[in-house]
């Protein structure tokens, strides 16, 4: 049981100590009316300052692990080599994590490139997929004897997406093609960071048990009750280009060949180059970090190509029977859980997977405060009490699920919307020096773990 969270959503500091500026920093300066309240990048949730504080509450609440991730832009300098002060924060990190008994989890990339090198093209770029080994090749042998659990990527479907697809982030693009691109060669960068782990594994710069893995926000496709064999095609590729995608090049080093052949016949195939095959041969991980917001539910499209003439694979399905977090748009569905897990175990079963980010996000929490200036939020209490059950079912059932991480324990900056949506169990005031304050919920997570300690985890979830 163990918190999520991200260097570029927490730290803050943006340019403290020798960082350079990322894409979030850049967005921020162009244009900082798109952030929701004109609160971009800069601050985070002062994490950089709060550290110690924030691991020491991890810890009294009984968790037992926390993810976050380096900053590319703040470990390394414009010339690749190391920034000795970024350095330095991350070990302090470690150490703290280390003295309070909490293993920590490091992932290496969090949608934050470094600003040079995305106006160099960024993951249209080979050189940059170049760039991206060297920064994980730094990492691991700076790190390697702190940190026993690492990760390449969070989440690699949504830069594609949301920066080249559907262009809801900066730089605004457009374009199938470039975001098909930019999805092969983050895979690339995978693999490559995977090859040069074993290496430095090999070479004694790394933990002997240390383990490498890769995470993803993998969403259970459905469809209609009564589905067409178009509507069924929609599911094929929904599961095809956002799962098995991934799913296969951390399994099987390759990519589902479905797919590439339904790709090439719409003229939407990635540029493939001599010698490839070998480095996505080295993409097999560990194992695997499953994020779980919400389900995807799609259906055959009503027209051909999107807007912007590219042909369109699916068109979203709303569930009749759907019950939705309004604030965040999404669909609560925590059968989802249940079924990636069955997923897992029967197409994919000697890979072990944790669910690595599951958290509820709400709009203007300060509603429910209570006399004492206690925020109860039982609906994030519901919402975890209704996964967890499932996660317990789909172990049962035979599921190689490791644990849990809640997304994000300490209200964080989230992109765009920046504090829009509340995910934390843990408050923070922005208006009070980023003060740390308990909501309901994490009093509730504290007593469930305290109880898991003492009797079997299906008595605990019952009596909760």
């Amino acid at each position: 049981m163990g918190a999520a969270l991200s260097g570029p959503q927490t730290e803050g500091a943006y340019r403290k100590d020798g960082k350079l500026e990322n894409i979030w920093d850049t967005w921020s300066d162009c244009s900082i009316s798109d952030f929701y309240n004109k609160v971009g990048s800069y601050t985070g949730n002062d994490f950089y300052e709060k550290y110690e504080e924030d691991i020491r509450l991890f810890k009294s609440l009984g968790l037992d692990s926390f993810r976050t991730s380096i900053q590319w832009s703040r470990l390394l300098g414009q010339d690749e080599k190391l920034n000795e002060k970024g350095a330095d924060f991350y070990h302090r990190i470690c150490a703290c994590a280390k003295k309070h008994e909490i293993e920590l989890f490091m992932n290496l990339y969090h949608f934050d490139m470094p600003t040079y090198l995305f106006q160099r093209g960024g993951w249209e770029n080979r050189e940059v997929v170049e760039a991206y080994a060297v920064y994980a090749r730094t990492a691991f042998r700076e790190f390697g004897k702190e940190i026993r659990y690492w990760f390449t990527f969070n989440e690699p479907i949504v830069e594609p997406d949301q920066r080249y697809r559907t262009g809801m982030w900066y730089p605004f693009i457009k374009d199938a093609k470039r975001g098909m691109n930019v999805q092969y060669h983050i895979s690339l960068a995978h693999c490559l960071a995977v090859w040069e782990f074993r290496k430095a594994k090999e070479e004694g710069y790394l933990l002997p048990d240390a383990q490498i893995g890769l995470i993803n926000c993998f969403a259970p496709p459905y469809t209609r009750e009564d589905p067409t064999p178009e509507d069924l095609e929609a599911v094929r590729m929904e599961d095809g280009l956002r799962n098995r995608w991934w799913l296969d090049l951390v399994t099987k080093g390759k990519l589902p060949e479905d797919v590439l052949e339904t790709l090439k016949k719409c003229q939407l195939e990635p540029d493939v180059r001599p010698g490839d095959e070998e480095i996505l041969h080295q993409g097999m991980v560990d194992w695997l970090g499953f994020n779980y917001y919400h389900p995807a539910r799609v259906q055959a499209p009503k027209e051909k190509t999107d807007e912007n003439g590219f042909l369109k694979f699916s068109d979203p399905y709303v569930w009749p029977e759907a019950k939705m977090n309004i604030y965040r748009g999404w669909e609560i569905y925590p059968k989802g859980i249940y079924d990636f897990g069955m997923k897992m175990k029967e197409e994919y079963p000697d890979l072990k997977f944790f669910i690595s980010e599951n958290g509820m996000g709400v709009e203007h929490e300060g509603r429910f405060r209570d006399a004492s200036g206690e925020i109860q939020d039982d609906y994030r209490i519901e919402f975890v009490q209704e996964h967890l059950e499932w996660v317990l079912k789909a172990i049962q059932e035979g599921a190689q699920c490791m644990g849990y991480h809640y997304w994000g324990l300490i209200d964080n900056w989230s992109w765009n919307n920046a504090f829009k949506n509340r995910y934390g169990m843990i408050e923070v005031e922005l208006m009070n020096n980023y003060q740390r304050k308990l909501k309901k919920s994490a009093k509730w997570i504290q007593e469930l773990i305290r109880l898991r300690e003492k009797k079997p985890i299906e008595e605990t979830m019952v009596s909760k």
